[in-house]
């Protein structure tokens, strides 16, 4: 029997509607990721990159069209079911790294599983196997503010994959970083995807980064040029 992919979008669309303005953000796009891809969704600002990504992570609800992860169509889900896999099946690399600034680098990545229920033994025990791997185990007793851009997006990186989600999602992960430690994160990324298996959905504007990606989907007005 042959395998579904890991996530699938049919005729995809959001529209945004305030007052008696409507923003078409997605105008029915198709496509989908099979597990273990690394897929960039690539254009400029405002071509709906974001809005996909958003919708592909269960933060948003489209407004036409059906998205389906692990079989399940999130387009239908109520808020407590988005919320669910949100916090079960995706993992999210934003920008702005949004770290807890009163939680040190060991909580901040272990905080997913703790949510979830996990035991705190086991959370610190995951957080530190990953802050290893992702390069900032000297830095786990660190706050953020004490550790660089890079470091910063490393712990985010290591929280978004410590409750092993079926997909990670990145929104401009090397966007706030210099060219050197932008580098090093995007093949950090290559790595985990190529070792870990992980499927990656990434949005960018950068030449560059969507490179790095085994395929490259490239949007403007809402739709895949």
């Amino acid at each position: 029997m042959e395998e579904m992919p890991l996530l699938t979008a049919d005729h995809l669309g959001k529209t945004y509607v305030t007052g008696d303005a409507r923003v078409t953000a997605l105008a029915g796009v198709s496509f989908s990721v099979e597990a273990g891809d690394f897929v960039a969704l690539m254009g400029p600002s405002g071509c709906g990159k974001s809005t996909l990504l958003h919708l592909c992570g269960a933060m948003d609800r489209p407004t036409g069209g059906t998205l389906t992860l692990n079989d399940r169509d999130l387009s239908t889900m109520e808020d407590d079911e988005l919320t669910r896999v949100r916090r079960e099946q995706v993992g999210f690399v934003f920008q702005f790294f949004n770290l807890l600034p009163t939680l040190t680098v060991a909580d901040n990545i272990a905080l997913p599983c703790l949510l979830g229920g996990m035991q705190p033994d086991e959370a610190e025990r995951r957080a530190k196997a990953l802050a290893g791997r992702v390069g900032i185990a000297h830095r786990l007793s660190h706050y953020p503010q004490q550790i660089s851009g890079g470091e910063m997006q490393r712990a985010a990186i290591a929280r978004a994959l410590i409750h092993q989600p079926a997909l990670l999602v990145a929104d401009e992960p090397t966007g706030n970083l210099d060219s050197e430690n932008g580098a090093n994160v995007l093949s950090l990324i290559k790595q985990l995807n190529r070792e870990l298996g992980v499927t990656i959905l990434l949005a960018t504007h950068a030449h560059d980064v969507a490179a790095a990606a085994s395929r490259v989907l490239r949007m403007k007005d809402g739709r895949f040029a």
